[in-house]
């Protein structure tokens, strides 16, 4: 590569960032738009918040309340324009629809979605908006078919909002089937026979029981059919600063009864029909899940999960979320299935608690052994312990990078030692270049250098295995920081959160490959990567080859810092914080290698060795056992020829 084809190259790269800034300002009008609808959301839920927990308490409804319309099959619709039922624990606010009996909203507490700087605090809610929907499609003993998301759940409060405690816990929603009385203008409700969604609730727990039962419906529902269909849509939405990375993180996990754990594909989507048994299902986002739980020796019998995008002009929904969940109800007059749900936070700690191998939704490099071991077995319980303290995360990061690297310490200084080596030993091979100047001579001047080598105990590739066993820590750290619930809206120096890109420019246009901004930490962590290989190039390599081979890497290992920093821009500050930091104590290890050992002495070392006889493998003798045998056998053969 000669000097005008790298002079073209950049003039290629810079016409095409120049070309980028003429793109439409979409990127603005939509950032504007969130804004304002942010403001919109902010007073909406206040009130609505404001409502439930200021409802007094009101006369519960008689399980004889009269129906007020005469063809209606299942319980009152005179509930059809009241509130929600309210579910308070110290955790969260669950509200469940009277028309439908399903959860369809959690608003977390202390717990706050991302809202732009300076912008009022708004709380976290799964389900934004009640964006959820839970449906048991039921047959009637005429082949009706009606679904529960059409009958009103009536329910045993005194009032409409419960709030947990030891003594409180229970929430008990019932549909019942209308008699006939004596005339055809009235009908009255049985309330002998009755669906119950019963929901069980903890205090301190994101996790409660949610029991579907049949009470003496066997009159009522078609007598032969046993097996229902439980349908669960949700649309989870952007409540992160990075839209398209918390999309892409956003999908719908499953355990099967082999306790495998999967997930329709996050960046693609798609669906997935199963015939055998499944165990939980989970609607993931990039820090929150909802997750469905079959308990104890029960399971769903078989299902149909989907994850779609949506269009790509759509800035608010991440996914359109379906399952479509089988299960048995053997007994009609008193059969019941027992799941559980979760909703709360995707944290690593939290959810493994539950031992259901939900943490496997967070995602740690899983496919890789070797990747989720060093997170589970080393980041992580360092980060934990590290965090007890009760250090700034931007400190703990600081901590974690120091200890990994007195860790790697011993690897780093025989990385260091093998390039010091054959640095000292650049006189010999610029002797060995100028006794070999042909190209035809390429093959005698690598065995002589390999010869050299391998007199002066050298081992060329003794610098490439221990740098290649850092590289599964930096990658697990590429896992690690962005999915770590800890970080989530921890601000350190400039960056306001850590778990996402810290901004320090907006452009008012879209930028192929950057996106619409510029991050900080990003821009130092490529700067300090660009001086450590100048450094390393000018210090530490030792001159071989031919110039154009060097002028080549040279250039591969310029332009690699820079397209990290387009792959980079969009990441996580902590993980560009953690790269930067990982840089600079690398160089400082380097320097102080470089301080420590003399190269003369190094130098003298090494030519003692050259004089000490080759002492060799034991494959090396074999291989020369086997050539003398060879040998003999040519010359037998050429005997025997004569």
């Amino acid at each position: 590569m000669d000097r005008n084809t790298v002079i073209g190259l950049l003039l290629i790269f810079v016409m095409f960032l120049g070309f980028s800034f003429y793109q439409s300002n979409r990127a603005r009008k939509i950032m504007q738009e969130q804004e304002q609808k942010t403001m919109e959301e902010v007073q909406q839920q206040e009130d609505s918040i404001a409502q439930a927990l200021s409802l007094t308490a009101q006369d519960s409804l008689n399980e004889n309340t009269p129906a007020v319309q005469e063809n209606q099959q299942f319980s009152s619709p005179q509930l059809a324009n009241m509130d929600d039922y309210v579910v308070e624990t110290n955790k969260a606010w669950y509200y469940f629809t009277k028309k439908g009996g399903y959860l369809h909203k959690v608003c977390l507490k202390d717990v706050y979605r991302y809202t732009p700087k300076d912008s009022a605090k708004i709380l976290m809610e799964v389900f934004e908006g009640g964006s959820s929907e839970i449906n048991i499609n039921l047959q009637l003993r005429d082949q009706t078919e009606i679904g529960t998301r059409d009958c009103y759940f009536l329910s045993d409060l005194d009032a409409d909002t419960l709030v947990v405690d030891e003594s409180h816990n229970t929430l008990s929603l019932r549909i019942y089937p209308n008699n006939q009385g004596d005339t055809l203008q009235c009908q009255t409700l049985n309330v002998n026979s009755y669906i119950e969604y019963l929901y069980t609730f903890s205090p301190d727990d994101y996790m409660f029981t949610h029991t579907v039962r049949f009470v003496n419906m066997e009159p009522y529902l078609y007598p032969t059919k046993h097996n229902y269909t439980l349908e669960w849509n949700a649309e989870p939405k952007n409540v992160e600063k990075n839209y398209e990375n918390e999309k892409n993180l956003t999908s719908v996990y499953y355990m099967d009864n082999t306790e495998e754990v999967g997930n329709i594909d996050e960046r693609k989507g798609g669906s997935k029909d199963f015939t055998s048994p499944l165990k939980w299902i989970s609607f993931k986002q990039q820090f929150f899940t909802a997750t469905l739980i079959a308990n104890g020796e029960q399971t769903f019998d078989s299902g149909t999960l989907s994850a779609t995008a949506p269009d790509k002009e759509e800035r608010e929904v991440l996914k359109y979320c379906k399952a479509a969940l089988d299960f048995q109800m053997p007994d009609l007059n008193k059969g019941s299935f027992n799941m559980s749900m979760y909703v709360g936070p995707n944290q690593y700690r939290l959810l493994k608690t539950y031992k259901m191998k939900l943490e496997r939704q967070v995602p740690l490099g899983w496919r890789f052994f070797l990747l989720h071991w060093i997170n589970r077995f080393l980041i992580i319980p360092l980060f934990n312990w590290l965090e007890v303290y009760g250090l700034s995360y931007g400190l703990i990061i600081l901590l974690l990078t120091i200890a990994l690297k007195v860790v790697l310490l011993p690897v780093s200084y025989k990385t260091y030692m093998s390039s010091a080596k054959m640095r000292v030993l650049k006189p010999e091979i610029e002797a060995i270049n100028a006794r070999y100047p042909k190209e035809e001579d390429m093959m005698k001047k690598q065995q002589a250098t390999m010869a050299l080598y391998r007199s002066a105990g050298v081992k060329p590739a003794g610098g490439c295995l221990p740098m290649l066993l850092q590289m599964p820590i930096l990658i697990a750290m590429y896992r690690f920081f962005p999915a770590s619930y800890e970080l989530r809206q921890q601000s350190f120096l400039w960056a306001e959160d850590l778990s996402t890109y810290d901004s320090i420019w907006n452009f008012t246009h879209h930028v192929p490959l950057l996106g619409d901004h510029l991050s900080l930490f990003t821009i130092l962590m490529t700067i300090a990567t660009i001086f450590y290989t100048w450094i390393n190039n000018k210090l530490m390599n030792p001159t071989q080859g031919n110039k154009d081979q060097q002028r080549m890497m040279s250039i591969m290992m310029y332009m690699m810092p820079i397209m990290f920093f387009f792959m980079f821009n969009n990441f996580a500050s902590a993980l560009t914080y953690y790269y930067l930091l990982f840089n600079i104590f690398t160089f400082l290890q380097m320097w102080i290698f470089r301080m420590a050992i003399n190269d003369d002495k190094l130098h003298q070392q090494l030519k003692a060795n050259m004089q000490k006889p080759v002492k060799k493998s034991k494959w090396q003798i074999k291989m020369e056992e086997l050539q003398k045998q060879q040998a003999q056998l040519q010359k037998q053969q050429q005997k025997r020829s004569k």
